[in-house]
């Protein structure tokens, strides 16, 4: 069983920092399991759909979405098995719920993993 625990949310001034952290757990994390899975971040604004924020992929390629790019950075440490992401120069259209999602793009231990977390909401206002 795959886990994902995010956090790091909270409530930000415009102009200001957060640090996300989505932890995973699970007893396929063995050696560099980890490091296999292609990583991404999700945000969703109420009444808005689900978009993809950041993605580092196993490959060690980062993307990122148009309106972050220059003030959020994906990282992964996979000796923790875990996946930030730096947000910076935070402006309020930036709040929304925000979810990491690993996807094992080739089989591990005979299956393909598709997990979420449960989100943190990141709340940028004065």
């Amino acid at each position: 069983q795959v886990q994902l625990v995010e956090s790091g949310g909270g409530l930000v001034q415009p102009g200001g920092s957060l640090r996300l952290s989505c932890a995973a757990s699970g007893n396929i994390f063995t050696g560099n399991i980890f490091s296999r899975f292609n990583m991404r971040w999700y945000r969703q604004a109420p009444g808005k759909q689900r978009e993809l924020v950041a993605t580092f992929t196993s490959a060690g390629t980062t993307l990122y979405e148009d309106s972050v790019k220059g003030r959020f950075t994906i990282s992964r440490d996979n000796a923790k098995n875990t996946v930030y992401l730096q947000m910076n120069s935070l402006k309020p259209e930036d709040t929304a719920v925000y979810s990491c999602n690993a996807i094992s793009p080739t089989l591990i231990a005979g299956k393909f993993y598709d997990v979420w977390g449960q989100g943190t909401q990141v709340t940028v206002s004065s």
